[in-house]
């Protein structure tokens, strides 16, 4: 699935897709597509989406957002028409009798052709029973997005450590045959135009990633290549993007743009027609559209140990369809498309599962990343870890927890004195055996709340002071 030809030989037994759900502990994103060449223009059809790198870019980081911009996003009070859920003008009657068995059979007096009508007829047929009344075309819906629909290519550095962190390779972190020469690796994804005035739309882990191996953290570069004129492509500023969400926001340079008009996702119906438009497999296959119908509302998913809830799609969600439009039959944008599932899970065989963040939740992390850079009133403690499951408790004589890999400099926890190689056993008497319990504990407090960790350092058990701090993306 992918290639860096700067490091070949580590990792050409990485094989299984970042979004495989089986090779996680629930479900991971969609892939990101990247190459080796970051000098490569996405564009240029003789190199662009032939090879990719596998590896993720998911989300948390942020670029300082200056007064203007605020002063511009007054447009999201009440008049707001962005994120107003209008019906289209243009919609369309259907013509009910076209679908009738009795123009069918009158097509054609051959047996080869009626069965050819009648496939036809019938996914005519659902696509009809699937949308509104007044719903537009496919065609209609999809030439009304796509000017909207933009591709986004980002230069990510990765540097090879040689570090294990408890000294004898936990979790085969560290290694890499002691390779540290730093390379550059170019993925590629999808986004949404917001506004008229350069403001774009996407996940957040198609421009930072610390969730695959590789941990390549933001983006070095980022640009945005436009739906409807691929040859034409801007540079574009990071303005913030949200880890818990998988949402980022860009800024590019220009006017004029063709934004999005967004619905209401909170008005979706199970087994309602739903459309999906992105850049599967690179910009060689950009604008992709495949259509389905809304599978379920309201899905707790589990993505790279965080719990989301989203819109379940049988839409063909694939590789580089990241950040791009779920629509409903008014053509609005009513998800922003983020996970699948592989075609296996397990023993299992699967197809059309794939994964949308609903619009209406993601509006107000939108906002705040626009006004502020990042989500206000998260709290953190500042740290990195990795769950010690029972056997490597008992393997190494130390007690279940959360084993501190990275302590995050100035942070609550390194104000409260936790260390690397601590292990949190509880959050104000709380047991937390893993990363999910940590968090989970964690989040029923507020920033600004002082509360007390149990630690486990060099055999002793110690209980430390800490004020949680709100959660602020670095650049």
């Amino acid at each position: 699935m992918f290639d860096n030809n700067n490091n070949k030989n580590n990792y050409e037994g990485y094989q299984n897709d970042y979004n495989d759900f089986y090779n996680a502990p629930d479900s991971n994103y969609v892939d990101v597509n990247f190459n080796s060449d970051p000098n490569q223009n996405p564009n240029n059809k003789n190199n662009g989406g032939k090879k990719f790198l596998k590896v993720v870019a998911a989300v948390a980081a942020l670029a300082v957002v200056s007064v203007s911009s605020v002063e511009m996003y007054k447009l999201f009070g009440k008049d707001n028409s962005n994120w107003t859920s209008s019906e289209s003008e243009a919609s369309i009657t259907r013509d009910a009798s076209s679908l009738t068995d009795s123009s069918v059979a009158s097509s054609s007096t051959s047996s080869e052709s009626s069965s050819s009508t009648a496939s036809v007829n019938s996914t005519a047929n659902w696509i009809n029973m699937a949308a509104p009344e007044d719903a537009l075309s496919i065609p209609d819906i999809v030439e009304k997005a796509v000017p909207s629909v933009v591709g986004i290519s980002a230069v990510f550095e990765y540097t090879p450590s040689a570090q294990s962190y408890w000294g004898f390779g936990f979790y085969n972190y560290g290694g890499n045959n002691g390779t540290t020469q730093t390379q550059q690796i170019t993925g590629t994804g999808t986004g949404i135009v917001m506004t008229e005035d350069g403001y774009i739309i996407t996940n957040a882990h198609c421009v930072y990633d610390n969730e695959s191996d590789y941990k390549c953290g933001k983006a070095v570069s980022v640009s945005v290549v436009m739906g409807d004129d691929t040859e034409t492509e801007y540079e574009a500023q990071v303005v913030g993007y949200d880890l818990e969400t998988d949402l980022a926001v860009l800024k590019i340079d220009a006017t004029g743009l063709t934004p999005a008009e967004f619905g209401n996702s909170d008005d979706l119906r199970v087994g309602e027609l739903v459309i999906a438009i992105g850049n599967p497999l690179g910009f060689e296959l950009q604008n992709t559209v495949t259509c389905g119908i809304v599978s379920a509302l309201n899905r707790e998913v589990t993505i790279n140990e965080k719990d989301m809830t989203l819109i379940q799609t049988d839409a063909a969600i694939n590789s580089g369809n990241s950040g791009g439009p779920l629509l409903n039959g008014y053509g609005q944008v009513v998800g922003i498309n983020s996970a699948k599932m592989s075609s296996t899970y397990g023993s299992a065989s699967v197809e059309g599962l794939g994964f949308a963040i609903p619009i209406s939740d993601a509006k107000e992390i939108i906002e705040d990343l626009i006004n502020n850079g990042y989500v206000t009133g998260r709290p953190q403690f500042g740290i990195t870890g990795v769950t010690v499951t029972e056997s490597d408790a008992e393997r190494f004589s130390m007690p279940q927890g959360v084993y501190v890999y990275g302590v995050t400099e100035g942070s609550a926890a390194d104000d409260a004195g936790i260390r690397q190689g601590d292990i949190i056993t509880a959050v104000e008497g709380t047991e937390t055996p893993d990363m999910d319990t940590l968090n989970e504990v964690k989040n029923q407090y507020n920033a600004g709340d002082t509360i007390t960790i149990t630690i486990y350092r060099s055999g002793e058990t110690l209980d430390l002071q800490l004020t949680l701090q709100e959660v602020r993306q670095e650049d």
